[in-house]
């Protein structure tokens, strides 16, 4: 995989005429150099259903006079750009119109994306229909006639459905078209049954090549999903419904499958496909930025005018973020996270959908630890415990035999859990099955409470802290150490009882332990990830954080004082035989309704990293500048200070020999 890509949506009506008339083969290479791209992912078919080349299994748009894709492909081969190929997969609104009982439905005989006919947009196909052998024609002819870097499927993922072709599948099988699960089982039947299918049609003509099916998120949890990918693409476009804190949840699970990954943002102010929108340029380097901090290369979406000219505007906007990369690419390459801490992602457990649309404790979990300059990963079951010091139990991890075992197996190895609201009970949710130092006695019927911390909060004095969701009454074990109490409130909010605006204040009573310390960690009595995804409370994050860094201790690898909106990542490079610090610093602010953008960058100065390292180092210096900058190196203990930071800034650790 190539660091610098685009992916080149080109998604054009049959109602605009005199399609690519202007494509030039030199114009087109000169915005691919402007832009610093070594790889651009271009189009077969588009969502409207049309090929841009001769075809038999499909038909040319009818307004193109030339085979676009064969002269894009020579243009790019020219000057050493690959060239993935794109097809639309699970849309193509001519063939909709036309075989309409082909495509997916909800209960209620619903098309989606849009329902019925009457509205502008696209409509999804089910691949339990006669749909998935044109398509598969229309694969098998790309990778036939041309010389593709690759096949890029769009809108594919598993789906529920229950189109006609759905409902006779199960009804021939003896199966229950009503039976949820009979539902859920057919959809993961049938999007193994595509995957397969594509990569035997593929493979049998060049069994190398690479393939990724893009559903708009890799699922937490779904390696069997993930592995029918040749290597995963992470789509996470800011302005366009991600927001910034999907893609380092995304990342920090996808760096630990073993595959080449990229991420993809795009160059639009708001969403996909938009024409004349443009991000500011500190976006897009500070997003590419962020890939790469994360182990992942690069692809930023863009979307090529009906006439077929290259927007310089946008490439020169590109060339800004990947003219840096293209300095950085060789401190990169074959990276390893280094982490301390490792999330049990609710998603990879079940417990939310799989979704864009991350659910409140994975995003406050991974809020927190980012602001708390933390270095974590993110982990479903399959992953190995014993990498990590501490494993985060966000809110509503219930434990089942299995978990359990592999808890315990943990604990006897010196492993810590921070346990937080549910977490650590049973599946019924009435008792603790794993030794958390606390007796559960009941859900705690005053909501919100108030947590009274034995230890000082950063930035606040001592009070009692408002914790807005939903608690649990816990009493101390014999081997359970009180970190702070809760307090209740005189009586939860009524129709003819409450007390000024909000929420009643506290009795200033202790309540009952809100934060126990054991031989097996911390376990804390709220759904705190929840509260902070929703409310951002300041004393709720220094709760949280001052229990991780008690449980690490001096074993804990990084720390910075780079400011909350800062992001901290160390990556190993085992084959050069060197670390490799990143920091970055941008401030997203709210434009709009629900767009956050980023613009203006603050220099930030004296930025200090220490580290604990099982080896000492023989060199400390900035890359790409190549300037060596001063350390002071005590013990296992490493130091050093970045005179400025200036939104990204790689710091090289050199390892000694041994």
């Amino acid at each position: 995989m190539r660091f610098r890509q685009v992916h080149l949506d080109f998604h054009t009506s049959e109602a605009i005429s005199d399609i690519g008339i202007h494509f030039d083969k030199k114009q087109f290479q000169s915005m691919l150099k402007l832009g610093h791209v070594d790889s651009i992912t271009i189009f077969s078919k588009c969502h409207h259903g049309w090929a841009y080349h001769p075809s038999e299994a499909n038909e040319m748009h009818p307004e193109l006079k030339f085979d676009l894709l064969q002269d894009m492909i020579k243009a790019a081969h020219e000057i050493d750009v690959r060239t993935p190929v794109y097809l639309s997969a699970g849309l193509d609104e001519k063939l909709a119109l036309r075989h309409p009982e082909w495509l997916m439905r909800d209960k209620d005989d619903n098309t989606n994306w849009v329902q019925g006919f009457m509205k502008p947009g696209y409509h999804q196909f089910c691949m339990n229909s006669p749909y998935l052998d044109i398509l598969l024609a229309q694969i098998d002819e790309v990778v036939q006639r041309y010389d593709a870097d690759g096949i890029f499927l769009d809108i594919v993922s598993v789906r529920k459905c229950y189109c006609h072709n759905c409902i006779l599948t199960l009804r021939t099988e003896g199966k229950d078209p009503f039976d949820e699960q009979a539902i859920i089982e057919l959809s993961e039947r049938t999007y193994r049954n595509y995957t397969e299918r594509v990569k035997e049609t593929i493979h049998a003509r060049k069994p190398q090549m690479n393939i990724f099916h893009n559903g708009g998120h890799i699922s937490r949890g779904r390696r069997d999903l993930a592995q029918m990918n040749s290597h995963l693409e992470l789509e996470s476009l800011p302005t366009g419904g991600w927001g910034y804190d999907h893609f380092p949840l995304s990342a920090r699970y996808a760096q630990t499958l073993g595959m080449d990954f990229l991420g993809m943002t795009g160059k639009f102010h708001t969403n996909w496909g938009e024409f004349g929108g443009y991000k500011h340029p500190n976006a897009l380097r500070y997003e590419v930025s962020l890939s790469i901090a994360n182990g992942a290369r690069c692809s930023i979406g863009d979307q090529l005018h009906p006439e077929g000219v290259m927007d310089k505007a946008t490439y020169e906007l590109i060339g800004a973020a990947y003219s840096e990369v293209a300095a950085k690419e060789m401190w990169c390459t074959d990276t390893t996270s280094v982490a301390d801490v490792a999330l049990l992602s609710l998603e990879a457990l079940g417990i939310h959908e799989h979704s864009i649309h991350t659910g409140l404790n994975d995003a406050g979990a991974v809020r927190m630890l980012l602001e708390g300059n933390i270095l974590f990963d993110v982990i479903d079951l399959e992953q190995d415990f014993s990498r990590y010091k501490v494993i985060i139990l966000p809110d509503l991890v219930s434990v089942n035999a299995t978990l359990k075992a592999k808890l315990e197996s943990y604990f006897a190895q010196g492993g810590k859990v921070l346990a937080t609201g549910k977490s650590g009970l049973n599946e019924a949710g009435d008792s603790f099955v794993i030794d958390l130092g606390i007796t559960w006695l009941m859900e705690n019927p005053f909501k919100p409470d108030y947590f009274r911390p034995n230890f000082p909060l950063n930035n606040l004095g001592e009070a009692s802290f408002i914790f807005y969701s939903q608690g649990q009454k816990i009493a101390l074990a014999d081997n359970g150490i009180e970190l702070g109490h809760r307090e209740n409130p005189f009586f939860n909010r009524q129709l003819y009882k409450f007390c000024s605006h909000q929420h009643t204040p506290s009795t200033l009573k202790a309540a009952g332990p809100g934060m126990v310390e054991s031989p097996n960690g911390i376990y804390i009595a709220w759904n705190v990830f929840e509260d902070y995804a929703s409310f951002g409370s300041l004393a709720v994050r220094e709760s949280v954080l001052y229990a991780i860094n008690r449980l690490l201790g001096s074993s804990k690898t990084l720390s910075t004082n780079l400011p909350a909106q800062g992001i901290v990542t160390l990556m190993e490079q085992k084959k050069h035989n060197r670390y490799v610090n990143h920091l970055l610093y941008a401030t997203p602010v709210k434009r709009g309704q629900n767009i956050e953008v980023i613009e203006d960058v603050t220099p930030i100065h004296d930025v200090k990293v220490s580290l604990h390292l099982p080896s000492r180092a023989s060199r400390i210096y900035l890359a790409p500048q190549l300037i060596e900058i001063p350390f002071v190196q005590e013990d296992n203990k490493l130091s050093y200070t970045v005179n400025l930071l200036d939104l990204h800034q790689m710091i090289v650790i050199d390892i000694a020999e041994k």
